[in-house]
């Protein structure tokens, strides 16, 4: 966990200077607090899933590149392992994979996400024209799109526009597993 904050604390801080941006200013665009940026440009708090997005969507930038770096071998296939990847990168109880991190050239970026039992988080829209791509590999859990909550198994699949609200919950004993296939425009 250590090593994640540091790595969003130094993205957080190297992306608001390469946009010349003050933490006012970061502040205004993104709708997170000052103090909270700053904390986290730190090391001093781990921010939730929800403010993790609102910082990349005010610097319209996606989810993982406050994660981790893309991967880089281009020529290369490329093999991860969700098992390896996967951890607690916020305060709330999400577990993130990021399989594939963005990379303009594909303009997606893959997550494994498990959410644990009794967990609920109501999705503030992303930018104009995301999609998301939601593929449940197990468990049972619910996806708020369109105002309805609709209940997805193993195997549902489900495309919706992410630039409106959504919401993800696990209503059940046991944590749900999906895909989440962001697609930026």
């Amino acid at each position: 966990m250590q090593a994640l904050d540091q790595y969003l604390a130094r993205t957080l801080k190297t992306q608001r200077k390469e946009k010349g941006w003050s933490l006012d200013r970061a502040a205004k665009e993104t709708g997170v607090s000052k103090a909270m940026l700053g904390q986290i440009e730190r090391g001093e708090s781990s921010p939730t899933v929800a403010t993790l997005w609102k910082i990349a969507s005010g610097f319209h930038l996606s989810l993982s590149t406050f994660l981790e770096p893309p991967v880089t071998d281009a020529e290369q296939t490329v093999i991860r392992s969700s098992a390896e990847l996967r951890r607690q990168p916020a305060s709330d109880q999400m577990l993130v994979a990021p399989l594939f991190p963005f990379e303009a050239r594909f303009g997606f970026e893959l997550f494994e996400l498990t959410l644990q039992p009794g967990y609920k988080r109501l999705a503030e829209p992303h930018e104009k024209g995301v999609t998301e791509h939601v593929i449940v590999t197990s468990g049972e859990m619910e996806l708020l799109v369109d105002g309805q909550w609709l209940v997805l198994n193993k195997g549902s699949a489900v495309r919706f526009a992410a630039d409106k609200p959504h919401g993800y919950r696990n209503l059940h004993q046991a944590p749900a597993v999906f895909h989440s296939l962001i697609h930026y425009p």
